[in-house]
């Protein structure tokens, strides 16, 4: 099947070498004014009489020709204005001329229309410190060699829209003055934009960088358009200007992304479904408008340190698959801050919110190190393990666990593919050390790790929900003799550190990093946390931390012997008042020993007998009798009968209600009774006192 040969140009053309079978078109080089052949196939002797002819500042017309380096030269010189050196055309029309060898424009003027549409420059093309006072066309024009723009002006419009520079790019410098047109334009090499100028829109949407494409301290004063652009390596913003708005929305970076201490001014910075699969930076960057990154995809990690959002941040459905940085950000009047999903790290540390504001973040890691809220602020999580340490909230703030995906504005919920169906969607804090936890509220929230020593205000912590603490190991420990059994109770994770870093720990401890803090530290954590369920009535949960109170103040190393002697006894005898089992287990061993004891030596052997003595008088009068009883005779023969071991739990009954039995007792038996109405009544009070603290609420 043969080839179709080109349609013949529409202006009158030179048709050197046409052949019918062959090429019926031929050379598709414009007629020279006043001849039948374009400049290349023009007789010598009419060719130098034309470029005589020519004067700076002349319009020439040579489309479709093609130039050799010489005829160029030959060209350029006949237009070479005597007071610049350089070349200065009118109008210049070289749509669809070849440029065999270098075309060396550098310097030059063009005082009109400067048409070089679908030209193709095989070898360089320079056009260093050119100046197109008219629109500038090189759209569909193919750039095989470098193409140099540098410190070119463009005072009219520059169109470039699906031109291909085969090679390097540079408009290094350049200004444009209007609009700039690169839409669909390929950059197979770098393109170098760096310290450009585009006073006006900068249009670079479906551009196609296969190479690095370098944009660093450019201005765009207008709009700067990138939508669904292509960046195949590396592209840096850095420090560019966008004082309008700046659209990459659905562009696509296949490398670095750089935009370091860019600063984005009047407009929005629309990044909407873009994707970065290589490293996306915008530290320091100032967003001054809306910064709108919904539904875009970071696959590798993005880095917002220092930047400055003082309008919206948008990172709704945002995906970040590596580590996602914002440290020290700050945030002026953002109201909602995603909802969005990362894979690795979400790094919030030092940055300032400072007006009201919903965050709503799925990710494994949130830290919030030194984060400051200068207003209100509802955090709410999934999946995450979040670190508050020394975090400022000035305002109320509520850290929430979110029990369902998060549910976005048009209603559905938000995808969570980045997340297997087996991970635990609930929220561990690992700490809150350093906060001031006066307008805090948690809710539902594991704080099985959380760490709080050095938190101020945590009586007036607030907690919602289920917020789970860490538990003590409640199986029986055979360290040594006896054996060490620690009853089931809310610990924090600090007592397990402490515990765990003494010598000879139980197995169940578990160990920290770092110094533990010790009894000293805890015992206020632990006494604030009480105050707090019990402000919240919940008084099972503020009797565990009483009780964790008073652990850390009998191991504490400041207290006299004689306290931690005391806090001893309380413990062993009820649990601190919070054990009824123990103090059941005491009195009902004190109730048994007493009766041991009564049957052993406290019943009289036998009932005492009463004897009767009077006197009756001679003349009759008044009979006077006086009634003696026996003393308790001390038991002997066969004490433990079940007759004497009734009496016994009668008198032990009694006492335990500090009542008297009225049972007949030895002098061993009156002090074993006083004993037992002392001990055991104190007892008793312990086990319903310790009942009572583990039902009310």
């Amino acid at each position: 099947m043969s080839t179709p040969h080109p349609a013949a140009p529409s202006w009158p053309h030179c048709a050197h070498g046409a052949d019918p079978a062959t090429d019926p078109v031929g050379c598709r080089g414009v007629h020279v004014p006043g001849h039948t052949a374009c400049l290349a196939h023009l007789a010598d002797t009419d060719r130098d009489a034309y470029l005589a002819g020519l004067t700076p500042g002349a319009s020439i017309d040579h489309r479709g020709t093609t130039f050799t380096d010489a005829l160029l030269t030959a060209l350029l010189d006949a237009l070479c204005d005597p007071s610049t050196g350089s070349a200065r055309l009118g109008d210049a029309r070289f749509v669809s001329a070849t440029f065999e060898g270098n075309a060396g424009f550098g310097s030059a003027t063009f005082e009109g229309y400067a048409g070089f549409v679908s030209a193709t420059f095989k070898g360089d093309a320079g056009f260093r410190s050119a100046t197109f006072k008219g629109d500038a066309g090189f759209r569909s024009a193919t750039f095989k060699g470098d193409a140099w723009f540098g410190s070119a002006t463009f005072k009219a419009g520059a169109r470039f829209e699906s031109a291909t520079f085969k090679a390097g790019a540079g408009f290094v410098s350049a200004t444009f003055e209007t609009g700039a047109g690169f839409g669909s334009a390929t950059f197979e090499d770098s393109a170098r934009f760096e310290s450009a100028t585009f006073e006006d829109s900068a249009g670079f949407a479906s551009a196609t960088f296969e190479g690095y494409a370098g944009f660093q301290g450019a201005a765009f004063e207008g709009v700067a358009g990138f939508g669904l652009a292509a960046f195949e390596s590396d592209a840096g913003f850095g420090s560019a200007t966008f004082k309008a708005g700046a659209w990459f929305d659905s562009a696509a970076f296949e490398g670095g992304a750089w935009f370091d201490s860019a600063t984005f001014k009047a407009g929005d910075a629309w990044f909407g479904s873009a994707t970065f699969k290589g490293t996306a930076r915008f530290q320091s960057a100032t967003f001054e408008g809306l910064a709108w990154f919904g539904l875009a995809t970071f696959k590798g990690d993005a880095g917002f340190g220092s930047a400055t959002f003082k309008a919206g941040a948008r990172f709704q459905s945002a995906t970040f698959k590596g580590d996602a940085g914002f440290g020290s950000a700050t945030f002026v009047t953002a109201d909602q801050f995603g909802p969005l999903l990362c894979a690795g790290r979400l790094v919030l540390s030092g940055a300032m919110f400072g007006s009201p504001v919903t965050l709503s973040i799925a990710a494994r890691h949130v830290e919030c190190r030194r984060t400051r809220w200068s207003s209100t602020a509802e955090i709410r999580l999934r999946y995450a393990t979040v670190d508050f340490a020394h975090a400022v909230f000035e305002y109320p703030l509520t850290i929430a666990a979110e029990p369902d995906p998060f549910v976005l504005n048009d209603g559905r919920p938000l995808a969570e593919d980045l997340f297997p169906s087996a991970y635990d969607p609930g929220v561990r804090v690992a700490s809150l050390r350093g906060v001031d936890a006066a307008h805090l509220v948690l809710a539902d929230l594991d704080l099985w790790e959380c760490l709080f020593t050095g938190t101020v205000h945590l009586d007036q912590l607030r907690l919602e929900g289920a917020c789970t603490f860490n538990t003590a190991p409640p199986a029986v420990h055979w360290r040594r003799w006896p054996p060490v059994r620690f009853t089931e109770r809310r610990v924090l994770a600090e007592e397990h550190h402490w515990r765990a870093s003494l010598p000879g720990a139980v197995p169940g401890w578990v160990p920290g990093t770092g110094r533990a803090a010790g009894p000293l530290q805890l015992a206020p954590v632990y006494r604030a946390l009480r105050k707090a369920f019990e402000d919240g009535k919940h008084e099972p949960g503020a009797a565990d931390f009483y009780y964790g109170e008073m652990e850390m103040r009998r191991h504490a190393g400041d207290i006299p012997r004689s306290e931690r002697g005391l806090l001893t006894a309380y413990w062993a005898l009820s649990g601190y008042g919070l054990r009824a089992s123990r103090a059941l287990a005491w009195l009902g061993s004190a109730m048994l020993l007493t009766i041991l004891l009564l049957v052993a030596f406290g019943l009289a052997q036998d009932t005492p007998k009463q004897t009767a003595t009077g006197t009756v008088p001679a003349r009759g009068g008044k009979v006077t009798f006086e009634i003696d009883v026996d003393d308790p005779q001390n038991p002997t023969g066969n004490r433990f009968t079940g007759e004497r071991f009734e009496k016994a739990l009668n008198v032990t009954l009694n006492s335990v209600v500090f009542r008297t039995s009225g049972q007949d007792l030895t002098t061993a038996g009156t002090y074993i009774e006083m004993t037992s109405r002392l001990t055991e009544p104190v007892l008793l009070g312990l086990a319903v006192f310790a009942i009572r603290n583990r039902v009310k609420r």
